[in-house]
């Protein structure tokens, strides 16, 4: 049985998947945005279901953000994955521990020019020497980051800003894509276990009626928790991800249709 990650972005509509690039390239060559770690949003989401419907949910319009040294955010819709930050490939979109992330692509042509090396020296470059890596020059670890970052080291903390400040701008770009949002939930390495990251992503974002209980996102780090203030017109959720489980569910239904079939 194959579950493959991409599977639950499907439901992503053309004028979210295609890229601005002529027609004739995704007829050739399936040059489109396919997504990745469905498996841990469609999990979270659905441990997000369970529990919001116990506070009076119905259709739940969330933002799931999977963060560890991949990193990838989902908006989601009624069960439905609408949009999500990887593309083609997942270097794509969020900066990473040792991923770009979004840049801009003439940066690729302006790089193999400036510093005369080859397409497979960029991807290099692109996939495993850029992001958190790349920026602090310390770590792709975000523990070491946040450390460093403490003790004063200024290209720490720049990267820490960095990382933070991406998955802000798009919170506020699903929550506009969703037309709202009922929450938003951290999960993955990072997100589950990331203070700090936790408190800078959420900070000064009341004016889309997100806000933090620093006391619960201290005391209940790693855990599966409500951390949103009482006041917060959005749920902040800390879901530990559990893809093992979804594949093993998956494998099941397989074997049950191959029994009965």
């Amino acid at each position: 049985v194959a579950v493959f990650d991409t599977a639950f972005h499907q439901t992503m509509p053309p004028h979210v998947f295609l890229y601005g690039l002529p027609h004739v390239l995704y007829q050739r060559h399936a040059i489109r945005r396919y997504g990745f770690h469905g498996t841990s949003h469609r999990y979270v989401y659905g441990r997000l279901e369970e529990l919001q419907i116990k506070r009076g949910a119905s259709e739940l319009r969330a933002i799931t953000m999977h963060l560890g040294n991949g990193c990838s955010m989902a908006a989601i819709r009624g069960g439905k994955s609408m949009d999500t930050t990887m593309g083609l490939t997942p270097l794509e979109g969020l900066i990473m521990g040792t991923r770009c992330g979004d840049i801009d692509p003439a940066v690729v042509l302006h790089l193999m020019a400036a510093e005369d090396i080859n397409m497979n020296d960029v991807n290099t470059l692109l996939n495993k020497h850029s992001g958190l890596l790349g920026v602090s020059g310390v770590s792709n670890d975000m523990r070491e980051i946040v450390k460093a970052a403490k003790e004063g080291h200024e290209m720490a903390n720049t990267a820490l800003n960095m990382f933070c400040y991406r998955i802000k701008k798009y919170i506020g770009a699903y929550t506009a894509a969703l037309n709202g949002v009922d929450a938003i939930v951290f999960t993955g390495g990072i997100g589950e276990n990331g203070i700090d990251v936790r408190t800078r992503v959420c900070a000064e974002m009341d004016a889309l009626g997100i806000r933090l209980n620093e006391k619960r996102n201290a005391e209940l780090n790693s855990k599966e928790a409500l951390i949103s203030a009482d006041d917060s017109r959005v749920a902040i959720w800390i879901i530990p991800t559990n893809e093992e489980i979804v594949i093993a569910r998956d494998t099941a239904l397989c074997v049950d249709a191959a029994r009965q079939g």
